[in-house]
Parts: C-alpha cells; structure tokens; sequence
C-alpha cells in the first residue's frame, strides 16, 4: 500500500528582546546559572508580571510578515503543568484568542511553488532548563537553571501542508530568513532560539481522514528536523505494513542514533487547565498601532526579486 506523509510544524521562536517578557531581567544567553532572575520569573509569591512592549512588536512584525491577520484583542491564559524548571507551576501563554491567525509562506519545491498555511501565532513566556547530571559526573542528580525562565517567545503554527522532510525544512529555512531578517530573532539554533516541534502522520492515498499523530520534540537543526521526519515516516509505515497500529504519542529524536525514541503517550490529551490569566488585562492591537509597526518594516525579500 502507497502512503502520503502529512506533516504540521510548531516553530518556537526566541524574540530579540534585551528584557524578559513579564520582567527587567536580561535575556542574555551564557550567564552564569541562575543569574538573569527576579521574584517575577522566580514565580515567588504575591509578584504581577508587567508585559513588555517590545516583545508584542516584534511579534506584530513576524505576524505581518507571515501574511497573518493580527487580532484587536487577544488574551493571556494559565498552562498549567508541573515540571522542575516551571517554578510557577503554569505558563503565561496565549490559547483561545492568539495575537494573529490566517497566515501563509510560499515556499519552491522542485521548481514550483507551494503555500504553507499558518494557523496561527501566539506570544508565550519560556521555561528554565533541566540539565542531568550525567553532564557533570553525577548520575543521579539534576539541576536547574532558571535564566531562561520568562524569555519571550511567540509560537508559529503551521496547518498540516507539509509532505515531507524537503518541505518541512524549506519552510523552516524560510521561516528563519525572515525572523533574521526583520531580526525578530536571532534564530541561533544551537542556543536554542529557534526550535522546532514536527507533528507527523501519514495515510493511504486517497484519504482524507488522517493518521494517528506522532509529535517530535524539541528539533534544533535543519538537518536533525528531516532525518527525524524521514526515519518517523518510514517507522509509521513499516508498522501499518505488519498490521500494527502507531500510537498518538510524543517522541525524541536522537541524533546520535538517528531514531526517535518515546517520550510519553498522547492517547489521552493533556490536560493544562487553562483559564484566562488574572493578573494580565487583555492586549489591545489597534489599527493604529497595527499600522505604525508595518511602517516600520523593511521591504521584505521575496518582493525585491
């Protein structure tokens, strides 16, 4: 049987910012552990996060340049989930009421052009990062580092237009061009400005229901993102060719090895609770405002040829 891969990107995008989202801290990368934080980014309690202006125009100019409607009104919301770099216990995200939707990049493969669809983008706050201990001779024990607790990032969503790993990584390539170029970003991939998660499934030709999805993680490079992609189709594939079944899951790569490996199962959806955030009014975009960001910007370079 010939199957058809379908494949979706969430690209999460580290806005160049000198200040953190809700907070003063500085933002740059290479501090000594721990050193770029406040009570704010901390989560102590009785602390209000103030929003920084900057960080929604670099977003507005990424969602202008993505061809997406950018929203009057958009709202913040609570993720909430438990994890030891998480000191809150919830993420200051975006969910029913993003900053911009309806977006599209046109991307040339093989010679012909094709447009991806951009379901949406939305601003969110980063995490800090767990590093294991193995990395410093102690097997058994894990630290934290909290500097990139708070860093601002926007969400880049992709419809699932995508139908392999050539495509997915011209998309991404475009994508970085114009985050670079606009310096939205500083997309540096391996300080882990740009990342990149790739929902994959495939189904046999003809169909129009989807397969089952498999969400890889956390992919930093252009050539990690396709071999993943290529090694996660042929896997699905091999599977339903013996009669099995792919699993809704979230799985790694390993590069190393270059496999996927399970991370969890994803056949019950998770379930973070979200609930509009009380201590942050909703973002008001206006026309106005809307209009004097696009002024701003530099003619982009897909019109200039």
């Amino acid at each position: 049987m010939k199957y058809e891969t379908v494949i979706g990107l969430e690209v999460h995008a580290q806005l160049n910012t000198k200040s953190k989202i809700f907070c003063s801290c500085s933002t740059t990368f290479g501090a000594e552990p721990n050193a770029n934080t406040c009570p704010i980014c901390l989560g102590m309690p009785g602390v209000l996060p103030v929003f920084n202006k900057r960080v929604v125009e670099k977003a507005v100019e990424a969602a202008i340049a993505t061809n997406c409607e950018v929203a009057e009104v958009s709202h913040w919301a609570r993720k909430n989930y438990f994890y030891p770099d998480l000191p809150k216990g919830y993420q200051i995200s975006q969910l029913e009421f993003p900053l911009a939707l309806n977006g599209w990049l046109e991307i040339v493969v093989d010679g012909k052009p094709k447009k991806i669809r951009l379901n949406r983008i939305h601003m969110e706050e980063d995490a800090g990062k767990s590093i294991h201990g193995e990395n410093f001779n102690h097997p058994n024990k894990s630290y934290v580092d909290l500097n990139r607790t708070g860093v601002p990032l926007i969400e880049i969503v992709s419809e699932p237009d995508i139908s392999s790993s050539k495509e997915a990584k011209l998309y991404l390539e475009k994508l970085k061009s114009i985050l670079e170029y606009l310096e939205v970003s500083d997309c540096n991939m391996e300080e882990g400005s740009l990342r990149a998660d790739a929902n994959i499934s495939i189904r046999p030709v003809g169909q129009k229901e989807l397969g089952a999805k498999v969400e890889i993680k956390n992919m930093n490079s252009f050539r990690y993102l396709q071999q993943a992609v290529d090694y996660e189709v042929e896997r699905q594939a091999e599977l339903l060719g013996e009669g099995g079944r792919v699993l809704m899951e979230t799985r790694l790569f390993d590069p190393k090895k270059g496999i996927t490996l399970p991370m969890r199962s994803k056949e019950e959806a998770n379930d973070y609770r979200y609930f509009p955030c009380p201590d942050l009014v909703p973002l008001v975009v206006s026309g106005k405002w809307r209009d004097e960001i696009k002024s701003k910007l530099p003619e982009l370079p897909d019109p200039k040829r």
